[in-house]
């Protein structure tokens, strides 16, 4: 599974959401703009759909070639 380059980049798309993550809850713990804080929120729920949509993709094209 690993020599798949299609798995790098959902690796990278899960490192980015965790990325997106720590920066919201961190922009949540220090008492700042909430409005901003909501945005990055948003913006990892947007990252969020992508890294599982490749996750999807990446375990049906996985079934559908037999590996």
């Amino acid at each position: 599974m690993a020599d798949d380059p299609f798995f790098y980049v959902i690796l990278v798309a899960c490192l980015g959401v965790a990325a997106i993550l720590i920066w919201g809850v961190s922009l949540f713990g220090t008492g700042g703009d909430s409005k901003k804080s909501n945005k990055v929120m948003q913006l990892r729920i947007a990252a969020q759909f992508v890294a599982v949509v490749l996750i999807v993709g990446f375990a049906y094209v996985r079934s559908q070639s037999g590996n």
